[in-house]
């Protein structure tokens, strides 16, 4: 036997064996045996999705309208059954529409102002459902990276009372380097080069809310948001939220973004230095910085509610027993509407996984044998709003978490052609990823981790709700290793993609996507829902994973 023969003898063992662990049902049928994803119709979809009349798919639109009327005809058409229990195929999210209207940001020094442009310097809102919310001679405080993380041993507020007062903070997690290596960051805190949720802006605003800020403002800088200050300009425009009983009222009156120039700019205007700063707030020896300026803004809204909606199907799983379990598909249909810059299309984010989802129903349906339990797919409403569609299935779920498998959630597909790879973000979070190893060897190809940790992305799509609730929950892109190109295309397509086309008007189908490698992405996809179906166990969370203890204490009950 040679040696090439004993290598794919050891890679058919290999897969043999994960995929009888991960599985755990002998008679589950293989890669190839079960139906391929069909990517012309993908293609169709998307090209539906994603077309000028849709405007960009925004909530509470014309776009919405068609939207969700397009996704219950596909999922009738396709055989699904309605999701809701209620007998319909939507589930209603109440949400509020809030449109700042343009405003200045005023720092004060004594008799001495600078002031900062609406846009251009500053993106700014309030989340409160009120007609209007301001800060007026707030005191500036500068509060590192805004973080609070006992099991680091890491307070960014210690011995400062910030109640009343505006915050500044920096975007992601403090780069703590390691005492080893100091070139590198230490690995042990803060997840190293990954983001962690500390280091998201949605939980440096949450954090803020609970110290009783009136004004969080953080500085952008773009190597470590994972994305130009143009992305977040877009806010600008009507934001949702999901309405509270307080009606928001618990949050930040003034929350928002200054660019990093203009960061500078503010220290300096205080008398201070931003870099020394900065290098001091990546210490656990770091406190608060009160700045010894003020701040100032009021920000006019015009309000709208409405009731966005959850577009949901299901197959009805085969075996009585588990019929009500669930596995969960989901991928949000909106995206960013239209503006003074145009239709947001929305092509790849997320055009893409929506028809995807369609397509993985069908297919589903024709499995051989069908699956023993039964799988949801809900196409969810407000992902740009901040993952609002899946936080309120998350919270009012229709079927109960403790009897939901997993989530395997698609935030747009791969669209440039085959890979040796598949990756997938926050790898080694959960025996999902052995599913998905099984199933990639299938396929001769191998799983890989985020290649950019850094940008947090975990916590940055709808299986994030699911994850945060105790479901395991699976966050899959695409590979970055091309078949027939050159050593670095991945990269350089995905640094393309983020510089000249996310949440931009330009995310459009191109002549030159090519689904041959979202096909073969598609049915791995297939195969782990339908695998997880199938078991005889629940998938759990990997020992030490944050997640755990609340799933572990949710089946408990």
């Amino acid at each position: 036997m040679n040696t090439r023969a004993l290598n794919a003898l050891s890679l058919a063992s290999l897969v043999a064996a994960i995929t009888a662990v991960a599985c755990s049902t002998p008679s589950a049928p293989t890669l190839a045996q079960l139906p391929d994803v069909d990517t012309n119709a993908v293609m169709q979809h998307v090209k539906v999705l994603s077309s000028d009349e849709f405007e960009g798919r925004a909530p509470g639109s014309k776009g919405e309208e068609l939207t969700v009327a397009y996704l219950i005809d596909q999922f009738k058409t396709a055989g699904l059954k309605p999701g809701n229990t209620d007998g319909t195929y939507v589930q209603k999210v109440p949400l509020v529409g809030i449109t700042p209207a343009p405003a200045p940001l005023v720092f004060s020094k004594g008799a001495q102002q600078l002031t900062l442009t609406w846009k251009d310097d500053v993106v700014a809102w309030t989340k409160h459902v009120a007609d209007e919310a301001s800060i007026s001679k707030s005191d500036l405080v500068f509060v590192g990276y805004g973080v609070v993380a006992p099991e680091f041993n890491w307070d960014d507020y210690k011995g400062v009372d910030v109640k009343g007062k505006t915050i500044v903070m920096l975007v992601n997690d403090p780069p703590v380097r390691d005492p080893a290596s100091p070139g590198q960051l230490d690995p042990t805190v803060f997840g190293g080069r990954a983001m962690t949720y500390y280091g998201r802006w949605t939980y440096k605003y949450e954090m803020a809310a609970k110290k009783g800020a009136a004004g969080a403002i953080i500085v952008h800088e773009t190597e470590p948001a994972g994305y130009p200050f143009s992305v977040v300009q877009n806010k600008v425009d009507e934001q949702f939220d999901l309405v509270t009983p307080d009606k928001n009222m618990g949050r930040a009156s003034i929350e928002g973004w200054i660019t990093l120039d203009q960061a500078r700019k503010l220290f300096a205007f205080s008398g201070h230095d931003f870099d020394a700063l900065k290098q001091q707030a990546a210490t656990r020896e770091f406190t608060p910085v009160p700045l010894g300026a003020t701040a100032s803004m009021t920000i006019r809204n015009t309000l709208r509610t409405i009731d966005s909606q959850n577009v949901m199907g299901k197959i009805d799983g085969a075996d009585p027993a588990h019929r009500d379990e669930y596995v969960v598909y989901t991928a949000h249909w909106d995206h960013l509407g239209k503006s003074a810059r145009g239709i947001f299309h929305g092509a790849v984010d997320n055009a893409s996984g929506t028809a995807s989802l369609i397509e993985i129903a069908r297919a589903l349906l024709k499995t051989s044998p069908p699956p023993r339990r039964s799988i949801l797919f809900v196409a969810v409403t407000a992902e740009e709003q901040g993952l609002l569609g899946s936080e309120y299935y998350s919270v009012a779920p229709i079927y109960p978490l403790s009897k939901t498998l997993a989530n395997i959630n698609m935030d747009g597909i791969n669209v440039h052609g085959r890979t040796n790879d598949i990756t997938l973000i926050g790898y080694g979070a959960s025996d999902l990823d052995d599913y998905t190893r099984a199933a990639a060897g299938e396929q001769n190809r191998t799983v890989r981790g985020d290649a950019e940790p850094e940008k947090g992305s975990y916590y940055r799509s709808d299986h994030f709700n699911f994850a945060k609730q105790g479901v395991p929950a699976l966050d899959p892109d695409e590979g970055v290793d091309y078949i027939g190109k050159p050593a670095g295309y991945g990269q350089k397509v995905r640094d393309d993609y983020t510089n000249n086309r996310y949440h931009a008007p330009g995310d459009v189908i191109t002549p030159e996507w090519d689904l041959s490698g979202a096909a073969e992405d598609l049915k791995l996809f297939l195969a782990v829902g339908y695998r997880v179906a199938q078991a005889d166990r629940f998938p759990e969370w990997k020992p030490g994973n944050e997640f755990k203890a609340i799933r572990d204490a949710q089946l408990k009950k």
